[in-house]
């Protein structure tokens, strides 16, 4: 069996169609589905259960699983709004839960795969290296993230089993309507042409002309991929890196929409103050330690993902059961 938390997520439901489509249907998913939208992320996807994400901890808490046969835990549930101030709940639903899942994973010996961030580098101001002289954390969000990443670096040395922790650059593709205003750049400006006919993206701040904050976009289908190569590779445990190394610009992000839908134009909006000093106007990721750990299989093309990603949203939008 192979546990994916946050499985009815955007990542998360991603890697269970990448299992099903390698064969693997012994899944169960843990996720909390009160939002009333991600549910609807399960319906194209081959699994055994379903487990509320409270009901989950009880069970791993009560070690109710001792005996099964668990090839891998997927650990990608989390609170990614990065709007969110309440540092406490953050703390519970980042960082406790996060270490629970993993004491269960070591003591069990499970391969424990889980979702960082790239929101750990702040404003990327000491580069985007994983180590501590780059990390540093503009919102709870980060923080969360970072607390928990230094947390694992301490348990490492002594683990008996693989952890991996996958710092995730700016991630778009196939199933994440139900994340709203925390949607894809590229998500948010396919509906913004659709209704609009316009692009609309930020004037410039903080030295970077109109559009020309740049981010290191990466495709969900190479998520998936790496997070799958370190599993099925038995690579060694620790924090990576998981971005092209290529950063593009949010003109360039607009831009490949429109051409995929041959139609828009951008327009430009006020800087929103509220984000002023808690925003990542530049960030690439140092791809050197993913390389270095074996990784081959490359990344997409932004121009080729988007205009795939763009014919997915045309299509419905969703994984279809089966297919």
């Amino acid at each position: 069996m192979i546990i994916v938390t946050g499985g009815a997520g955007f990542i998360g439901s991603n890697i269970v169609r990448e299992l099903n489509q390698r064969g693997r249907t012994d899944i169960l998913i843990v996720d909390d589905l009160k939002d009333g939208e991600n549910y609807k992320n399960l319906r194209g996807l081959q699994f055994i259960d379903y487990q509320h994400k409270d009901n989950f901890l009880e069970t791993i808490e009560d070690d109710a699983f001792d005996g099964a046969d668990i090839d891998g835990v997927f650990h990608e549930g989390a609170c990614s709004d990065t709007m969110e101030y309440d540092v406490n709940y953050m703390m519970r639903t980042n960082y406790e839960y996060s270490k629970s899942v993993l004491h269960f994973c070591l003591e069990h010996r499970i391969p424990f795969m889980y979702a960082s961030s790239a929101s750990t580098y702040g404003d990327g101001a000491n580069g985007f290296r994983e180590g501590d002289t780059c990390e540093n954390a503009l919102n709870p969000y980060a923080f969360s993230k970072l607390i928990f990443d230094r947390y694992v670096r301490q348990v490492i040395p002594e683990a008996r089993s693989q952890i991996v922790g996958l710092r995730y650059f700016n991630v778009y593709g196939p199933q994440e309507h139900h994340k709203g205003k925390m949607a894809s750049i590229f998500y948010q400006l396919y509906n913004q042409i659709k209704a609009t006919g316009k692009a609309h993206i930020f004037e410039g701040e903080g030295g970077y002309a109109d559009g020309e904050q740049r981010r290191d976009f990466v495709y969900v289908k190479d998520v998936v991929n790496v997070n799958l190569w370190f599993w099925e590779n038995k690579a060694e445990s620790g924090i990576y890196n998981c971005g092209t190394g290529k950063a593009h610009t949010y003109n360039e992000a607009a831009q490949a929409v429109i051409d995929a839908l041959g139609t828009g134009k951008i327009e430009y909006r006020p800087f929103p103050e509220v984000l002023i000093g808690k925003y990542q106007n530049f960030t690439e990721a140092d791809t050197d330690k993913l390389f270095a750990a074996g990784y081959d299989r490359g990344f997409h093309d932004m121009k080729a993902a988007v205009k795939e990603y763009v014919a997915f949203l045309e299509s419905g939008g969703y994984f279809v059961y089966g297919k």
